[in-house]
């Protein structure tokens, strides 16, 4: 029978289940990722199970988010995070070694295999042909500790692409095309799988760019070939023998295609407040910018700044500049290649290879201002100026609109592919700590910040609980916890974090919460897409820290639905959407007989204030079920890890 590329490598690393859409699967799990907001806890989580050493192949540890040191309180954690490297034989990436994304792509993705990683991002190896997926951390504990990671098998779309990318149009022009047909919730339930005589005119970096947003399109992952370009990209990296051809086999079938040219393609940006907000440049040019940002893990790489370099050579920028490169790698190569002189003498200000401003970690626009950006997201608040407007771009646009001051359509003679300077380039890795043999007398650094991971009750079976907050669709995972310099230092104190639950959106909701949960508990209403972005655990920890037992929605964002279900969080979904608009804050609600859920795929739910009931039904599996009844992964697992 012919295959597609997810379906040769899922079934190579099938430990349960049947590779059908929407059938639970597990499958064994090569690499994990961590990254230092999501960390900790995850680590934490993983003690917590009680396991002796990690069941995976190879797992990193990285620093990226967290790297202003203005108090003890991110010192300590990534000292936490080095010794539990070393006592689990992880391998660790320190402050200053870059992005998680980018470093793993240079040094360990690996064709063929599969990855999950506690950032939303974590796809951005598919273009290396991995099965690599964001998940919460929770689930990468749990897969530390078996080796094992429960998933729907998605839907397998084939985005085939033709022709070649022309004139001053990128890579990540291709994927904002796609938020402008598909919005934020097109790829929910799927997988991109991209092919066609297109994809061999895209190298390993444009493929990255287009991977690693696809997250924005709610996909569960989106992977390219490996191929002629990969093999190139891994011999540069003198990792050659990594190497593995893979592909679809020829006249596959897909659960649907889309086409795509890539000479149509024309420079394109995301407008306030949404990825999916997309227009073509033309028609927002002229709008004056405050403040341009080139990097993240969408648009850090060698190639991004080498032709932002070659863009601003001999010019200056007109607007704040700032550049951050994706790792020491790229860092270093600029210096020995003379772009980074060309950057700083046109104006630029150049920032240390980590995530920073993408997160909101420095790098605030100035009150009611525009920034362009090369990142990923650009919701409301996330830049760290509540009232800014962030565009976003790719690395092109972004150079000619420094020039300017204001946004602008590229145009003149593109300069030439940088390929030539890439023939060889120094490897930057020794910041890298390998992990030796694990060693169980290593005695883990724990500040005073960290707090030992709770375990909770198992749900009871009838609740009556109060609704403390009604939210309308796409509330983001920043919305629920916001990151920042201020907040992401207190990611392992969970009673701290949660005082800034909603805090962006609804300055009352902890007030109400607690006083909720000290009666009979909290329930959320909201609309479509709930919890989209970012795969912080800490937006469904959180709440669950302070007493919501139930959320009750139109849709869920895959990531955050997984979370809720790990902290032992009702994801319930209105049968009759239009039923969310009878119910306020403050109604009480009575669901009787929550195990029947095992047998039944519907509940009735009273509303005690007003007199009437609606029913509410869910898409779990019987697995997910049984996690959620037990109060959480973390009960689920001390009965499944051994």
């Amino acid at each position: 029978m012919k295959k597609n590329l997810v379906q040769k490598i899922v079934e190579k690393c099938l430990l349960e289940g049947t590779i059908k859409p929407d059938e639970e699967i597990c499958i064994k799990i090569d690499q994990t990722l961590t990254q230092d907001a999501t960390g900790t806890l995850a680590y934490l989580e993983f003690e917590a199970m009680g396991v002796e050493k990690i069941k995976t192949k190879l797992s990193v540890s990285y620093i990226d988010h967290n790297t202003l040191q203005t108090g003890f309180e991110n010192a300590d954690d990534h000292k936490f995070l080095e010794t539990i490297a070393q006592k689990y034989g992880l391998y660790f990436s320190p402050n200053g070694n870059g992005v998680c994304h980018q470093v793993h792509l240079e040094r360990f993705a690996v064709p063929g295999e599969t990855l999950i990683g506690s950032d939303s991002h974590t796809p951005t190896a598919g273009a290396m042909g991995m099965i690599a997926i964001g998940v919460g951390g929770l689930d990468v504990a749990y897969a530390l500790a078996s080796g094992r990671f429960y998933l729907k098998m998605p839907k397998v779309i084939n985005i085939k692409l033709s022709g070649k990318l022309f004139g001053w149009a990128t890579a990540k022009d291709v994927i904002l095309e796609l938020l402008r047909r598909l919005t934020v919730k097109g790829g929910v339930g799927k997988i991109f799988e991209y092919s066609g005589e297109g994809v061999k005119t895209l190298s390993v970096y444009e493929r990255a760019t287009i991977t690693n947003m696809g997250a924005e399109l709610g996909l569960t992952t989106s992977i390219f070939p490996s191929d002629e370009q990969t093999k190139k990209f891994l011999k540069l990296q003198k990792r050659e023998k990594d190497f593995k051809e893979i592909f679809a086999d020829e006249d596959t079938q897909y659960d649907e295609v889309i086409k795509i040219d890539l000479s149509k393609i024309v420079p394109l940006a995301a407008c306030p407040h949404s990825p999916d907000n997309v227009k073509s440049v033309r028609e927002v040019e002229g709008r004056k910018v405050d403040q341009v940002i080139i990097g993240s893990c969408t648009n850090s790489s060698m190639t991004d700044l080498l032709l932002v370099a070659k863009i601003l050579k001999g010019k200056k920028v007109k607007i704040p500049t700032l550049i951050s490169p994706g790792s020491k790698q790229v860092l270093v190569n600029l210096i020995k290649l003379g772009a980074l002189s060309d950057l700083i003498e046109s104006g630029v200000r150049v920032l240390e290879p980590a995530c920073g401003p993408c997160i909101g970690m420095g790098c605030a626009p100035v009150s009611g201002g525009v920034s362009l950006r090369t990142f990923n997201r650009n919701f409301k608040g996330r830049s760290g100026t509540d009232d800014a407007e962030i565009y976003i771009s790719g690395p092109v646009v972004a150079a000619f609109s420094a020039l300017t001051g204001k946004i602008t359509t590229p145009s003149g003679k593109v300069p030439e592919s940088e390929a030539p300077a890439l023939r060889k380039i120094e490897i930057m890795d020794d910041l890298i700590i390998r992990p030796r043999k694990t060693d169980t007398n290593v005695v883990i650094f724990r500040g005073k910040n960290i707090k030992p991971i709770e375990k909770f009750p198992k749900l009871e079976n009838n609740i009556i609980a109060e609704v403390v907050a009604k939210f309308k669709d796409n509330i983001t995972t920043d919305d629920i916890i916001p990151a920042g310099a201020k907040i992401l230092p207190l990611r392992s104190n969970i009673p701290a974090i949660s005082e800034y639950v909603f805090s962006k959106i609804d300055s009352g909701f902890v007030r109400r919460a607690r006083s909720a949960a000290e009666k009979t508990g909290g329930i959320i209403v909201a609309g479509e897409n709930y919890g989209q972005g970012s795969s912080r655990e800490h937006a469904a920890l959180c709440p669950k820290y302070l007493g919501i037992k139930v959320i009750i929605a139109k849709s869920y964002a895959r990531i955050h639905k997984s979370n809720l279900i790990n902290f032992g969080i009702m994801p319930l979904i209105f049968k009759i959407p239009t039923d969310y608009e009878k119910i306020d804050v403050s109604d009480k609600l009575e669901i009787e007989d929550v195990k029947s859920l095992s047998s039944q795929k519907i509940l009735t739910v009273k509303n005690i204030v007003k007199n009437f009931s609606f029913n509410v039904t869910h898409d779990l599996t019987e697995r997910q079920l049984k996690v959620f009844l037990s109060g959480g992964l973390l009960n689920f697992a001390s009965l499944t890890t051994d």
